[in-house]
């Protein structure tokens, strides 16, 4: 029998000021950003993630408390500030966190962005993905306004994947699915593991799904690595990859090579 996959809450608290606009739990900003999307981006790191990712660099996002609260034109005021170092290409970029957990707020700021004719990137694992009732009502309206995804498949096996972030995997892929279905622009970002994600069957499998989808404009293999231990340490969680080394460029290489159809 295939396993049910829980449906995760989202906007569960602090989400709407008296007024009606829409809050977001921020977890911080980057003003410059140059690996999250095309251009120079503005990137805005949500809090709140339901996956327990092994080798998460940002843990301390898990968690969807936030001592700062923003809404949609006050995150907008402080953009625009940095539009003129955007060039033809950049613009704004949100990531997490799992921001598709704030749902709501994205589809208002990604609308008023566009409104200001700023390119919205969406940075997503899409674990809350799920084809029916509202959510799905609500990440329709957010593609409206969205330009283009980041899309991490963490593991193309969905036990593996399962081991490696706490969830299968079949919704996620069933998103990466659904955004090809309607001609919606992804780059695919895979994580190369040592010996959990870097193994050749794993890689064909996951070039075989890529392949079969029309939307896809890059393919990013990123390194494994460990530059967020100390997160880990400061929040008194046993870092669970401990020992595992990093992957050389040639590992790396050929991985992306594998991905892309060329090895």
């Amino acid at each position: 029998m295939e396993e049910q996959i829980p449906t995760i809450e989202y906007n569960t608290e602090n989400t709407e000021r008296a007024d009606g606009k829409k809050l977001a739990r921020v977890h911080s900003i980057e003003s410059f950003g140059s690996v999250d999307g095309p251009g120079i981006r503005f990137i805005v790191f949500l809090k709140g993630c339901a996956m327990r990712c092994q080798y998460c660099h940002n843990p301390d996002t898990w968690d969807t408390h936030s001592d700062e609260l923003v809404t949609a034109d006050e995150l907008l005021a402080k953009a625009i500030r940095f539009k003129s170092y955007w060039g033809a290409k950049g613009g704004i970029t949100v990531s997490g966190g799992e921001a598709l957990l704030q749902i709501d707020f994205l589809i208002e700021f990604f609308r008023k962005a566009k409104e200001l004719g700023i390119n919205t990137c969406l940075d997503t694992s899409a674990q809350p993905f799920h084809r029916t009732g509202v959510f799905f009502e609500k990440f329709e309206e957010l593609m409206k306004y969205t330009d283009l995804l980041l899309f991490d498949i963490k593991h193309i096996d969905s036990d593996e994947h399962k081991k490696l972030t706490g969830w299968p995997n079949e919704n996620i892929l069933d998103c990466v699915r659904y955004l090809s279905e309607i001609g919606k622009p992804i780059w695919i970002r895979h994580v190369l593991v040592p010996t959990i994600t870097d193994k050749e069957a794993y890689l064909l499998r996951l070039r075989e799904f890529i392949a079969s989808l029309n939307n896809v404009e890059k393919i990013e293999v990123l390194p494994y690595h460990t530059l967020g231990i100390y997160k880990w340490e400061n929040l008194n969680m046993p870092y669970p990859l401990k020992g595992i080394p990093e992957p050389t460029p040639e590992q790396v290489q050929l991985a992306q090579q594998i991905l892309e159809g060329k090895a």
